[in-house]
């Protein structure tokens, strides 16, 4: 059998069709099989093969996965988490990180502001009311008012990338912004606000788009839900881990929050089965990114952090990179 002489890539996860032929096209590319033997076995008989791996951010890889790739020369991720990857193995090995930033910016922030009119207008609850005959029905109560969002005050939780996109859309709804990170983000004229309980206690609603991990896990807990109050409304597009789910799931039912919109979850795709029964709660099944437009750029992305870091060019999208 003839040794092909295009590089070779492991593959840790199905990804865009799309992204997948041009794949193809250019390398040798090989799908890691899921935990047990068979994977143990591709590794143990080709890993030293492979000069490039290709994974997402739901994926990632361990330092246990890097180690069976000696001659691994670059990584290419599909999307912005990085909290899966052993960002500190990779430094440890010269290994440069590709990922998809920017160009999903504004589809993020897009899907916070629905969600944020989702749950402030009860959109998913007027859908319901109106399917199921309550509109005309002779004897229903009336529809209950919902939360008007523009003039609203908006606490964001992360002023990254996305979060400043965020907080530029809030100007079209003529909201007061203010933001909650670890310190003060240079040349913003939104205020910054030390402690997230206290930007909980002041915001109408309280947009999560801070990273995941360790650092962040369970950051929304029972005290900030508790200081954003009966009035208040939570969102949350960055990662499930960010927020208490369990105290969560209890400020919701005891209503001490207005309510929550959630793209994200702490076990996906498994979602709190006590939230399906509740009105004040609007959820998706983490589409942040999800548009053909972004998904088609963030597949690209990828393509041009491999063909970087492959040539030992600076990529793109570097996470390893400053």
């Amino acid at each position: 059998m003839a040794v092909s002489q295009r590089p070779a890539l492991l593959q840790t996860i199905s990804l865009l069709p799309s992204l997948e032929r041009k794949l193809a096209e250019t390398y040798d590319v090989h799908h890691l099989p899921a935990a047990g033997a068979e994977r143990d076995a591709l590794l143990a008989a080709r890993g030293a093969e492979f000069v490039g791996l290709v994974t997402s951010a739901g994926s990632g890889a361990d330092a246990a996965l890097l180690g069976a790739l000696p001659k691994l020369r670059v990584i290419s991720s599909f999307g912005v988490g990085l909290d899966k990857l052993d960002l500190e193995a990779a430094r440890k090995r010269g290994l440069p990180v590709g990922y998809t930033p920017d160009v999903l910016n504004d589809c993020v922030a897009d899907l916070a502001f629905a969600l944020m009119l989702a749950i402030g207008r009860r959109i998913p609850e007027g859908d319901r009311y109106v399917r199921a005959g309550r509109w005309v029905e002779k004897g229903a109560p009336p529809f209950p008012f919902g939360r008007q969002v523009s003039g609203a005050r908006l606490g964001v939780v992360g002023l990254g990338r996305i979060g400043r996109t965020v907080a530029k859309r809030a100007g079209g709804f003529d909201m007061d912004v203010r933001y909650h990170s670890r310190r003060p983000v240079e040349g913003v004229a939104w205020q910054h606000e030390p402690k997230l309980v206290e930007l909980a206690r002041w915001a109408d609603f309280l947009v999560v788009i801070t990273a995941g991990g360790a650092e962040t896990r369970h950051l929304v807990n029972a005290e900030v839900l508790d200081a954003l109050g009966t009035k208040g409304y939570i969102v949350n597009v960055a990662r499930g881990t960010v927020i208490d789910e369990a105290a969560l799931v209890r400020a919701l039912q005891e209503k001490r929050i207005g309510g929550a919109a959630l793209d994200v979850f702490e076990r996906e795709p498994q979602v709190p089965p006590e939230l399906f029964s509740l009105d004040n709660v609007v959820m998706v099944p983490h589409i942040a990114s999800a548009t053909v437009q972004t998904r088609e750029a963030m597949g690209q992305r990828v393509l041009d952090n491999l063909a970087a870091g492959l040539a030992g060019r600076p990529m793109p999208s570097d996470a390893t990179a400053g």
